[in-house]
């Protein structure tokens, strides 16, 4: 799935007012936590499909490294990360909540 310019502008809006569904800690990176914040936010896409993560780490790249193992591991889409908030998308095939310009 790739976003237009358009579209990711759209979501960020969207965004805006929501709070973090999904929190990172430092020990996400113990054995099983990891996959646990997937289970997570593969769930919370299904039924919201616009989310917010918040990950507390101090390392911009080991916070980098988390948001795109979520991106990649849940198929979505991440839309923006301001500081440690990164928001993520992915469309409900079944029920779609949010509705998307065209390109």
């Amino acid at each position: 799935m790739s976003l237009t310019e358009n579209q990711k502008k759209h979501l960020r809006r969207l965004a805006h007012p929501k709070h973090p569904i999904v929190m990172v800690g430092h020990a996400s990176g113990e054995p099983g936590k990891m996959e646990a914040i997937i289970k997570e936010l593969d769930g919370a896409l299904d039924v919201h499909e616009l989310v917010k993560v918040r990950a507390r780490l101090d390392d911009r790249e080991t916070r980098d490294a988390v948001f795109a193992t979520l991106s990649n591991a849940t198929r979505s889409e991440m839309v923006q990360r301001i500081g440690n908030i990164g928001v993520f998308y992915r469309a409900n095939q079944e029920k779609p909540r949010v509705i998307l310009p065209d390109a």
